[in-house]
């Protein structure tokens, strides 16, 4: 069995994570991924929306996902691939080269990430909507709840 092991925050789940986790599964027979804890994500001056229970609960929920667990420092990936017996290390190209001494271990891939696609973008658009632009978002939410209402009493 070939083990896959992998990194990140996967906060705001997307599809970009889903093309990534698809691809690193495809690498391996399991794949499991390492989340980056609250309190990790604190010393990284991190923020995720999702606490470290939720982001793993979605990501358990992913089928290419096959088990996860709390990354809670920078240093831990050296006994972790170890550990899980890991054949391969693998993270976005973002990364590349920064990781390559856990080649000592295993093989060390760096895989292309998706274009146009972030969690950091998301969070940069969503914070740039104005008061006005969420309350017209609300009262078309309301007013499509009103006709779907009115349609299933047909």
């Amino acid at each position: 069995m070939k083990v896959v092991i992998t990194y990140g925050t996967f906060d705001l789940f997307h599809v970009g994570h889903i093309r990534l986790l698809k691809r690193l599964k495809a690498l391996g027979d399991k794949l499991i991924v390492g989340i980056s804890s609250d309190e990790f994500n604190d010393l990284k001056g991190k923020k995720s929306f999702f606490s470290y229970e939720e982001r793993a609960e979605i990501l358990l929920a992913c089928k290419y996902v096959d088990d996860v667990f709390p990354e809670c420092n920078w240093e831990q990936k050296r006994t972790d691939v170890q550990k899980f017996n890991a054949d391969i290390f693998a993270m976005g190209d973002d990364w590349q080269g920064k990781f390559d001494e856990l080649s000592e271990f295993c093989e060390v891939v760096y895989l292309p990430r998706t274009e146009d696609i972030s969690t950091t973008k998301i969070k940069k658009t969503l914070s740039s909507l104005k008061r006005s632009d969420l309350e017209k978002i609300e009262t078309s939410l309301h007013d499509v709840i009103e006709i779907v209402k009115t349609m299933s009493h047909k």
